[in-house]
This record gives structure tokens, C-alpha cells and sequence, in this order.
């Protein structure tokens, strides 16, 4: 019998110590989703909220939440947002700014994120980045129903690389007029040994150990750089948006890694205009400092360029000066350049 690679060994064991851990009590309750898919006031005042029924998932019944602002001026122009990993819709002014400049808003909480995780489900999980194109399609639905005919499709982190992938996959069928993302994970952060043989034997482990568990960094730069209670300006729900990041599972290294595969395999399928936008620097770091307010602490912004060049046809690529990993949240004048970026890319396109 050949003896297991020593890094197969490792992760295995890996595995096995953290299979048990979980951020809560495991849940033994009933799996009874919610019903009610009305219209309602949302967290966030001024937007209103629904959730919409997917069905049954791997871990039980699951749903999404859409989320909008209407701008009352007759418009047909929409914008819709997908958040990231760790994440949910919380940025109020990024709605306002599409309001004000004549598009209807729209948001999505993604299946196990936010306003539409369920009790019985560990959050951020999923085992096939697919997933959640029936979440944006609902969305996409609503928009189409509420009499829109030009829409953007714009997704941050995770949630830029799902809105490209779907994109690659779905080609003509997509939907929508233009793609717009915002430091996109198209790459993990990693050196070359991580990415080309760790993550893919995570990945592959993954079929086999789906919901073992891998910790994260206990980390708090990038979240004391956002908070206004530390260094930043915004205020959320940490519990929605965790100051340190849960552990990921097997499963969910190997939808990431597929869908990142994936993408760059179907790069050319991507048949709308697609904008690529992402820091100007990458910073290294766990814990916090100054310096974290001018660059980007997750990803690196040279891979999300060599990668983001290679997108579609009709493409833009570009940095955003010390903007940090989610650009709509950086300092006042990074932020307004994303924005002038973004809706210069409509104009044009």
C-alpha cells in the first residue's frame, strides 16, 4: 500500500481535530423554513426586504433574501449587489449613490448569509459555488417583474467571482447587460506550493471530509479598519459580518477552487462588458495598524489584474488608489473613485 503524501497526512488530521468544531451549540431542532415571502420593512431603513424559498439544500431547507430601494423616478436602469464571504448587505450608502444617480437597487443575502441564514445551517457554507445562481436569479426575476430592462450585475470578494463564474457559465444566457466586480476572489492569496497542490488537496479531501473544518487566522486588521467602533466608518452586525473569520469547510475550499478553475477555463464565455476593479496595494499583516487603511489585507491585488485581464471580451481592469479590499468601503476618496469607475463603465457600456 503507498504511503500517503505528508501533507495528505496532516490535513487528514487536520480534519479530524476540527471536524467537531462549530461556532454554536450543534442544532437539533425542527428545520421548518420560513413561509412568508411578502414584502417588508428592511433592517436598513428606507429598503425593504423578501425572502424568496429555494428549496431543499444539502443541509435542509434554505432561502434567500432580496433586497431594494427604488429610486420613484420611473427608471429602468437596475443595479444589483452580491456580497462576499464572512458578509451580508449592510452598505445603505451604496444604495443611496445608485438612487440618487437615477438606478433602482437591489441586494441579495445569499443562502446562508445575513437576513437569510437559518438556525439549522453553519454559516458561509457551500459546496458548489452553482449554488447561488438560483439566489441571483430570483433577484434578477424580481428586477425583470418590477419593470427594469438595464441591469447591472456587480458582486465584491466571493461574491464578484460568483457573478463572473455565472457569467462563464451561463454566457448569452445571462441575463443582464454588464457585470461589474469589486476586488473579485479570483485566486487564493497564497503562494505557489498552497495554490497549485494545498487548496486542491483540500479541495479533493473535500468529497470525502465535506464539513471538516479548517481555522482561520485570528486576525482583526481588515474588520478594525471597517468598524467605527475601531478605525473605520461603518457600522454592521458582527455576528452577521464576524470581527474574526469563522473556520471554512473542506466543501467550501473545493466550490471556491472549482469555481476559480472553472472560470478561467470559460474566461472567453463571458459575453457582456465586464469591469474588474481592485486595490492599488496589497497589505500584509494579521493584527492592525495604520496601514491597513490603504490597501488590500485579503487578497492580492496583482493576481485579481493578471487574472481579471483574461475575463470576457469587452473588459476593463483597473486599481483603485489605497483602496481597501472592499473598495465601497475604503476612505472617502478611494470610495468615490470606485464609484466614478463604476458608473463611467455603465455610461460606456
Amino acid at each position: 500500500m503507498r504511503k500517503l503524501p505528508l501533507i495528505l497526512i496532516i490535513i487528514i488530521g487536520y480534519a479530524c481535530a476540527a471536524a467537531a468544531w462549530d461556532i454554536d451549540k450543534k442544532y437539533d431542532g425542527p428545520k421548518t423554513p420560513e413561509t412568508d415571502t411578502a414584502w417588508h420593512p428592511d433592517i436598513l431603513p428606507g429598503y425593504e426586504a423578501r425572502y424568496v424559498n429555494q428549496g431543499e439544500a444539502f443541509d435542509g431547507p434554505c432561502r434567500s433574501t432580496i433586497v431594494r430601494k427604488l429610486c420613484g423616478k420611473g427608471s429602468r436602469k437596475a443595479f444589483l449587489y452580491i456580497h462576499g464571504f464572512n458578509d451580508y448587505f449592510f452598505q445603505k450608502e451604496m444604495g443611496e449613490r445608485f438612487v440618487d444617480s437615477g438606478f433602482n437597487f437591489y441586494a441579495v443575502d445569499l443562502r446562508r448569509y445575513g437576513r437569510s441564514k437559518e438556525p439549522w445551517q453553519y454559516p458561509f457554507n457551500v459546496r458548489n459555488q452553482e449554488e447561488y445562481f438560483a439566489d441571483i436569479d430570483s433577484a434578477l426575476l424580481q428586477i425583470r417583474k418590477d419593470g427594469n430592462t438595464d441591469i447591472t450585475l456587480g458582486g465584491h470578494s466571493t461574491g464578484g467571482l460568483t457573478v463572473a463564474f455565472m457569467g462563464a457559465m451561463k454566457g448569452k444566457n445571462i441575463g443582464v447587460d454588464r457585470i461589474v466586480t469589486d476586488s473579485p476572489f479570483l485566486e487564493w492569496n497564497y503562494n505557489s506550493f498552497m495554490r497549485n497542490v494545498g487548496a486542491p488537496t483540500v479541495a479533493f479531501l473535500g468529497k470525502i471530509f465535506k464539513n471538516s473544518k479548517i481555522k482561520q487566522g485570528h486576525c482583526d486588521g481588515y474588520a478594525y479598519s471597517l468598524l467605527k467602533e475601531y478605525y473605520g466608518e461603518w457600522t454592521y452586525n458582527t455576528d452577521w459580518k464576524m470581527i474574526y473569520s469563522p473556520p471554512v469547510t473542506f466543501s467550501w475550499v473545493g466550490a471556491i477552487n472549482s469555481a476559480q478553475s472553472r472560470l478561467m477555463k470559460k474566461a472567453e464565455n463571458i459575453a457582456v462588458p465586464i469591469l474588474v476593479m481592485h486595490s492599488s496595494r496589497k497589505i500584509e499583516g494579521c493584527n492592525y495598524t495604520p496601514e491597513f487603511q490603504t490597501g488590500d489585507a485579503v487578497l492580492d491585488p496583482a493576481m485579481l489584474q493578471k487574472r481579471g485581464e483574461k475575463l470576457g471580451h469587452v473588459r476593463e481592469v483597473c486599481a483603485i488608489d489605497s483602496g481597501l479590499h472592499d473598495l465601497i468601503l475604503s476612505n472617502e476618496k478611494a470610495r468615490n473613485a470606485a464609484y466614478d469607475t463604476i458608473f463611467s463603465f455603465i455610461r460606456r457600456h
